[in-house]
């Protein structure tokens, strides 16, 4: 499976930005998506993740209330939206897929074996 992630940018801060993750080669349907960031000198860390039927989320507490996560089975495409941007959270985003057993979302960067190349938001305050 390939993933090609985009939507990355500079904004100021309060603005809003989408990010997509195009998946192509395999049955996007069957993966849990995650997005994950890394910002300079610090760790990976997720951000979001849906199950493959979206009926489960998962959300870190630094983006909850701020951040959505979407997919479009059809499009083969995973989403997401995020607004009132922070400086905080300028970093490297990427997304990954998972394939868990069960239609849930995963948490652990270690679970997912597919990554796209990341995009990079840079927030400016």
């Amino acid at each position: 499976v390939q993933l090609q992630a985009s939507g990355g940018g500079l904004v100021q801060t309060g603005d809003s930005l989408r990010l997509s993750c195009a998946a192509s080669g395999g049955s996007f349907s069957r993966y849990a998506l995650g997005w994950f960031r890394q910002a300079p000198g610090k760790e990976r860390e997720i951000v979001v993740s849906i199950s493959r039927s979206s009926g489960r989320t998962y959300y870190a507490d630094s983006v909850k209330g701020r951040f959505t996560v979407s997919r479009d089975n059809a499009k083969n495409t995973g989403y997401l939206q995020m607004n009132s941007l922070k400086p905080e959270d300028t970093a490297v985003y990427f997304c990954a897929l998972s394939l868990p057993l069960v239609d849930n979302v995963r948490v652990r960067s270690t679970d997912y074996p597919y990554w796209g190349q990341g995009t990079l938001v840079t927030v400016s305050s």
